[in-house]
């Protein structure tokens, strides 16, 4: 068991976001104005990181879209902050791009259980991983994406490597260099974003990397499947008073059509963004708008040339 340990210590010393900065070792003794400072002079180079990725990441969003367009699933895999950021993603593609609940899927190590409370253990079993995959029926037209700061936790790798030998795409998002998660995935990419503020607070610069990453491999995969029009979410899902009023002004500023005719329109599409908007820009009844769609799969842009 001391050995074990020793082992985990010392990868966990070779870590780039494990990394002590001794310049830092008095942040308590500051200004709570000088530590946010401070922190959010970290944040700020967040951005720079991902942007050092995104020829891999455009890579992996186009494969993505690929498989998706055939019918794939995108499922997130991770443990702790990581498998968080990747249940948030999935959970917040329904109601703006009106994908089914399980064509966005985020996995956590432990399970549900895990979004709020640690689950001791789990984030340590590659078999756990595929257990939760086998579960959900991987196969061939799947993404899985691994997401782990470290780049070693085993629930991610795990899951790459059992989705990869299933015939699925993989991508491994990491944030050190060289990271066997990376190197487990068909598409590896990894933000360095250097040490933490705070000592292995993964959940700072490594979880805001991670976030922005994910946020575009779900947005822009979207946008490849036509999701979109322009940058108007057209397919979003009005579920409450908001997004009924996000709706109404979506199809205004997709058309420029009067209150009145977008009242109607609306209410003979039965609230599909998408289909009002063809109805108004191609003066069509909502059965022809509906037909159109179908046949440009779901696509307005291609539903209108």
């Amino acid at each position: 068991m001391t050995s074990t340990y020793g082992e985990l210590r010392a990868q966990l010393a070779a870590l780039t976001t494990e990394a002590f900065r001794p310049e830092l070792a008095d942040i308590d003794r500051l200004p709570t104005a000088e530590i946010a400072r401070l922190m959010n002079a970290e944040d700020a180079t967040v951005p720079a990181a991902v942007a050092a990725q995104l020829p891999r990441i455009a890579a992996a969003i186009d494969a993505t879209a690929e498989r998706m367009a055939q019918g794939g699933r995108l499922v997130y895999a991770g443990a702790g902050t990581a498998g968080r950021l990747g249940v948030l993603d999935a959970s917040e593609c329904p109601p703006t791009f009106n994908t089914d609940p399980s064509q966005v899927v985020g996995l956590i190590a432990g399970g549900p259980a895990a979004i709020a409370t640690s689950v001791e253990g789990a984030e340590d079993s590659k078999e756990l991983a595929a257990g939760d995959l086998d579960r959900i029926g991987i196969g061939s037209l799947d993404t899985v994406v691994g997401v782990s700061a470290s780049g070693r936790t085993p629930y991610a790798v795990g899951a790459v490597e059992h989705a990869r030998a299933r015939g699925a795409l993989t991508i491994g998002l990491a944030c050190n260099e060289g990271s066997a998660l990376a190197a487990a995935a068909e598409h590896g990419i990894e933000v360095v974003v250097g040490p933490e503020l705070l000592t292995g607070s993964t959940r700072l610069k490594s979880g805001t990397a991670q976030k922005l990453v994910l946020n575009m491999i779900s947005t822009i995969t979207m946008i490849r499947l036509g999701k979109t029009y322009g940058n108007l979410m057209v397919d979003v899902r009005a579920s409450n008073e908001k997004l009924r009023a996000r709706s109404r002004r979506i199809v205004a500023l997709a058309t420029d059509a009067g209150d009145e005719d977008i009242e109607a329109a609306l209410v003979a599409a039965d609230g599909e963004v998408k289909t009002a908007i063809l109805m108004l820009l191609a003066d069509v009844d909502a059965a022809t708008a509906t037909h159109r769609l179908e046949r440009a799969n779901g696509r307005l842009r291609s539903a209108l040339t």
